[in-house]
């Protein structure tokens, strides 16, 4: 399953066939974005912004957990579960 959190309405996936930069893709409501991990540039789409407001504060705490479930998902392994935003 591609879902590693889920947040304030805000669903978090990492997906296998994904192409670089490491990216996740965001999902609130009938919006959809890619975010780079490393940044958090919205690479295509986008969200309202107090969606993407918290989605920026639970980014920037979990960068090292995204980019490891990043790489587990390029090589095809399962996904950990990332915590939510408090």
């Amino acid at each position: 399953m591609p879902e590693v959190s889920r947040f304030y309405g805000i669903t978090v996936r990492l997906y296998c066939r994904e192409h670089p930069p490491p990216h996740f893709h965001a999902l609130y409501g009938g919006h959809e974005a890619q975010i780079e991990i490393a940044t958090g540039t919205i690479l295509e789409g986008d969200l309202p912004n107090t969606a993407l407001r918290l989605l920026e504060q639970w980014r920037a705490a979990h960068v090292a957990e995204l980019m490891a479930d990043w790489n587990r998902a390029r090589a095809w392994q399962p996904l950990l579960p990332i915590a939510p935003l408090d």
